[in-house]
């Protein structure tokens, strides 16, 4: 007969083993105040524990001290752990906050510290690089396959979006955030010469100057709009309306989506927005603020044939000569009337786009309407 006490340990159930965090317990941009204190306070030397929190004025035993070491650790800023008597800077660590470091030098070891060497938050930056920040439910999807506990998925999304907008890495283009690879980042650094788009600062790359072939044409839209200079009106609404309206509609089309700057300078028709007027597969042309050269790109699209879909603010009037042509009229008198109807405005694009590319025969402008008219002989 077993003993009483035997029995007791053998009912009692086994305490579930805790799930370590796969990634470090805050910002990359907060675990940052131990190396850069050491940076400042001991120009990048070694230095005692005690000493550095001194200078610090924070209590070296404090629960929230010890977490601010073991972060620091953790991203690789510093080695030495909350118990060791001395702290020094990594090599990347040094990098990364040296404040004569060269730009491109120190942004490149933030990345690797706070985004490439956490491994749940490489794989979410490898998987969306080059497209717009996802919804945080997609992002934590995405974890949830790289083995992140479900527990933790909520904060390791949050703490990536954080390092990611930290680093450079994530910004906003054309009115959305979006991830970029870190060579575009790079690029846009006072190092070396680079080619630089006017639209968000997002750099423009050899692949995105190059005029397309025949063959890729297909799957080229081109988006004409007035753009305006950094901070004025028009750039606001150009970036508004490609992010928020334009972008989203065309998604399901497998269409890149071009604007003039991100091929030319602001106010410039160049030999390559005259190939894409002329060749795209779409065009979108938006007639808000009555723009001359918006009208100029248009009619040159008119001459090829080709699919096209307006667009204009209603408070705009519609030109005379382009009444006659569905034009989707979108309210963007204030932010009330604007974000309820976005997807209904998105929808219309996307019906509209799709009617054109299904039918491109069909399309009608006032140059088809001269083309098909009967002649008097006729």
């Amino acid at each position: 007969m077993a003993k009483t006490g035997e029995a007791d340990k053998a009912q009692k159930p086994k305490r579930k083993k805790s799930v370590a965090r796969p990634f470090p317990a805050s910002s990359f941009e907060d675990a940052l105040e131990i190396a850069q204190a050491i940076q400042q306070y001991a120009a990048g030397q070694r230095v005692r524990r005690l000493t550095l929190f001194d200078h610090l004025s924070k209590a070296p035993e404090s629960g929230a001290s010890r977490q601010l070491i073991t972060n620091s650790s953790k991203y690789g800023l510093t080695s030495g752990g909350y118990q060791a008597e001395y702290l020094e800077l990594t090599e990347d660590g040094a990098a990364a906050t040296a404040m004569d470091a060269a730009p491109r030098a120190r942004t490149r070891a933030r990345f690797r510290l706070a985004i490439e060497n956490v491994e749940p938050f490489k794989a979410l930056f490898d998987q969306f690089v080059g497209n717009k920040l996802p919804s945080k439910a997609v992002l934590q999807d995405a974890l949830r396959e790289t083995g992140v506990p479900d527990k933790y998925l909520s904060e390791a999304v949050d703490t990536f979006i954080v390092n990611a907008k930290f680093v450079g890495v994530l910004r906003t283009i054309a009115g959305a955030e979006r991830f970029v690879p870190l060579d575009h980042a790079l690029d846009e650094l006072p190092v070396a010469s680079t080619v630089v788009s006017p639209s968000a600062g997002a750099t423009v790359t050899a692949d995105e100057l190059a005029v397309p072939t025949a063959e890729d044409w297909n799957a080229v839209c081109f988006y004409i709009t007035p753009i305006g200079e950094p901070g004025s009106e028009e750039r606001k609404h150009a970036d508004l309306f490609y992010g928020s309206i334009v972008e989203p509609a065309l998604e399901e089309f497998g269409l890149r989506l071009v604007r003039a700057d991100q091929i030319g300078k602001p106010g410039m028709i160049s030999r390559q927005i005259v190939e894409h007027v002329l060749h795209s597969r779409l065009v979108v042309a938006d007639l808000s603020f009555h723009n001359p050269n918006v009208f100029y790109e248009l009619a040159l699209r008119h001459t090829s044939r080709r699919p096209t879909v307006q667009l204009i603010r209603a408070a705009d009037r519609i030109p005379f000569d382009l009444d006659k042509v569905r034009t989707i009229k979108i309210d963007t008198s204030d932010i009330y009337s604007l974000v309820p109807q976005l997807q209904t405005y998105i929808a219309e694009l996307s019906g509209q786009a799709r009617q054109a590319l299904a039918d491109p025969d069909a399309v009608d402008n006032p140059i088809t309407a001269i083309w098909t008219r009967p002649t008097p002989e006729g």
